[in-house]
């Protein structure tokens, strides 16, 4: 292994999460969730002004340098010597979610590019996320997720083809309550998910009856996916804990 791989594992190594005994990687995932933390600062104020920007410049700056050494270290964490490792690295999970966190920097370095930028600002609020990568117990709900992956979507097919049958009947029933049919999807999904605003009321019979099996049908909904995550969650508890008792 040449001098030049030699640096570019270091790298890899500093900013992967840290191990035992390794100040300067521990050091740099504190940077790292720092940085994460105070860029969400803007969110919780209205509009622009001069602190915001330096946040913004200065975090924003931050992680588009993490981006760019975790695209060239992809090569380590992809575990394959090839251009390959690059492409697929960039349309990783977490990839996507540090280069949507730097949209924000890219704004305001050029503004007269982009259109529509209160919209992109919103792209801040991914940055929350890139904390799955420091926390054990977030990278565990993650891995748990991505194991009944197939279940949830399963679920969730079922949810908004539901949805989507709903609107259309009472979209057709009480075609005098919507003023178009994105009122009725609305009312579909506050219905199924039990929230039940009170802004749009079926008043007719058959109406009512949908707006009723959509609640009990809710019930199922919320409680699917709870149940398959748990499951999973605690069948990856007993793994982990089987691996330390043997």
């Amino acid at each position: 292994m040449g001098r030049g791989e030699e640096i570019k594992r270091r790298i890899f190594e500093i900013i992967e999460v840290s191990g035992e005994g390794d100040r300067v990687s521990k050091a740099y995932d504190t940077m790292m969730l720092v940085a994460v933390v105070v860029g969400m600062v803007p969110l919780v104020f209205k509009g622009e002004n001069r602190y915001t920007g330096y946040i913004d410049t200065l975090t924003g700056c931050l992680f588009l340098f993490d981006y760019m050494i975790r695209l060239y270290t992809s090569d380590y964490k992809m575990g394959i010597k090839s251009y390959k490792a690059y492409v697929a690295y960039v349309f990783t999970p977490m990839a996507i979610i540090d280069l949507l966190s730097t949209i924000p920097v890219l704004i305001l370095l050029f503004p007269s590019l982009v259109v529509g930028i209160g919209m992109f600002r919103v792209f801040r609020i991914l940055r929350v996320l890139k904390l799955i990568r420091y926390s054990k117990t977030m990278t565990l709900v993650a891995n748990v997720i991505h194991r009944v992956r197939k279940e949830l979507y399963a679920v969730l097919v079922l949810t908004v083809t539901y949805i989507a049958a709903s609107a259309m009947l009472i979209f057709q029933l009480e075609p005098g309550l919507f003023r178009n049919f994105f009122d009725a999807l609305y009312w579909a999904t506050i219905s199924i998910t039990t929230i039940g605003y009170g802004d749009i009321s079926p008043v007719t019979s058959a109406g009512r009856m949908i707006t009723m099996a959509s609640a009990l049908v809710g019930v199922a909904v919320i409680a699917l996916p709870s149940g398959i995550i748990t499951a999973a969650y605690m069948d990856e508890i007993k793994k982990k804990k089987g691996k330390f008792e043997i």
